[in-house]
């Protein structure tokens, strides 16, 4: 991906989302950097991870030069504009937790502070594929790695027993894997296609080498529609239409009971799985088991990742370099790390942390596979480059509606119509909001 700068990406640029009232606080006007002026330096942060502020408070206890100040957030969208709305009246906070996604539309809004010079030598800490997100293919660092959700195969190890099925290695092993299920099991599948979490279909497309946005000069260029995403869509979209998996979304009454009563043996999801299990299918706990993503090709080893966040200090920020020292603090620092993970639920992008502190143990849920993090930290080192852009949003409202009604109709031509009409529907509002698109 060409090297991306905040010039180059404010280009075309209009604000993505409409604006909303400036509630909170701004940064602190006070002080100079960590141990200056004539008291300590006063540094916000807005996150929404449960628990930061207890985080933030073991920082506290040791950095008196430098206090941290958490405040509660909405996540997701509302605050990406709530964010850009206090770039614009140059009243943001010190430091924002972003989704890796969000990223783009942060930098192009000038809300984000080029931290570099400031974390030199931290990118060793994460693997390849998570860094880049926060880097957007340039040598800017935007953000520091937070935490990730590389994916993985989750299986009722009994039920594969049961039916002497086979832990799929490729898709296409999958695939049969769901045909013999149906064979010898007609009222059970092996997983579902679901179009009402847009994250999971943009890891799958993620790992099969997909890149939804790029840039090219002043140019955003969006290739949603490309070939790697088009395997996908017709490699999901025509086990629908065969009916060799069912098609109805997650996370509903319907499908946490097919879980639950080993109706559905499979989930293709993230490492922070188990949590969702455990609410979703109560009665199942100790029956699955954990496995690599199947890959495209026999000897490929990549996977991709579905959710995930970091931690950025804003161009508002009179205080640069205290508050991305902290930003690595939280990031790479043994016992934040561990905080992390105990009272705000995170898996830690660190791949120092995914094996140690409060990761040493597996799951209570998955008590039964005790490597489970062990298995889970390779993984996640092969997670695939993403390449996000200025209008996620709108590609996953896109992907939810089309996919959606694809996934109803259970026919293949279908898939393919909404993969093109996502493609068209981001297109499209790029060109409205202003940006510059190649062809």
């Amino acid at each position: 991906m060409p090297q991306i700068t905040r010039r180059s990406l404010a280009a075309a640029t209009a604000v993505l989302l409409g604006a909303t009232a400036l509630t909170a606080c701004g940064s602190s006007d006070s002080g100079d950097e960590a141990g200056g002026g004539s008291g300590p330096v006063e540094l916000t942060y807005w996150a929404w991870a449960p628990g930061m502020d207890k985080v933030a408070a073991l920082w506290n206890a040791k950095h008196p030069a430098a206090r941290v100040t958490v405040q509660k957030q909405a996540s997701g969208d509302d605050l990406v504009t709530k964010i850009i709305t206090a770039a614009k009246a140059h009243k943001g906070p010190d430091l924002v937790q972003a989704e890796y996604q969000a990223l783009p539309t942060l930098v192009s809004n000038d809300a984000l502070a080029d931290i570099a010079k400031e974390v030199q030598g931290v990118e060793k800490q994460f693997a390849p594929g998570v860094w880049q997100q926060t880097t957007l293919g340039g040598d800017a660092v935007y953000a520091l790695p937070q935490d990730s959700g590389p994916l993985m195969f989750f299986y009722r190890q009994d039920l594969f027993k049961e039916y002497g099925l086979t832990v799929p290695t490729t898709w296409d092993e999958f695939a049969e894997t769901a045909r013999a299920l149906k064979k010898k099991a007609p009222k059970k599948a092996l997983t579902t296609f679901s179009a009402n979490d847009s994250g999971l279909f943009a890891g799958l497309s993620q790992q099969a080498g997909a890149k939804w946005w790029t840039f090219e000069g002043d140019n955003w260029k969006v290739g949603i529609d490309d070939a790697a995403t088009r395997k996908v869509t017709d490699f999901w979209g025509g086990l629908v239409a065969e009916g060799a998996i069912d098609n109805q979304p997650m996370y509903t009454p319907a499908w946490n009971k097919a879980l639950n009563t080993g109706e559905q043996l499979a989930w293709v999801s993230a490492v922070w799985a188990p949590g969702t299990l455990g609410t979703a299918a109560p009665d199942t706990k100790g029956k699955w088991a954990m496995a690599p993503l199947p890959q495209w090709s026999e000897g490929e080893n990549a996977t991709g990742s579905w959710g995930g966040s970091s931690t950025a200090v804003t161009s508002d920020s009179k205080h640069k370099e205290a508050a991305a020292k902290f930003a690595t603090w939280l990031n790479t620092d043994p016992e934040a790390l561990t905080a992390l993970v105990k009272e705000s639920g995170i898996y830690p992008a660190a791949t120092a942390a995914q094996t140690s502190g409060a990761l040493a143990k597996a799951p209570d849920y998955f008590a039964n596979q005790p490597d489970f993090y062990t298995r889970a930290a390779e993984i996640a080192k092969t997670t695939a480059p993403a390449a996000w852009g200025p209008n996620v949003n709108v590609a996953y409202t896109a992907f939810k509606d089309e996919f959606g009604k694809a996934a109803k109709a259970r026919t293949g031509a279908a898939f393919g119509t909404a993969l093109t009409k996502v493609q068209d529907a981001t297109v499209a509002d790029l060109e409205k909001q202003g940006f510059g698109v190649a062809k």
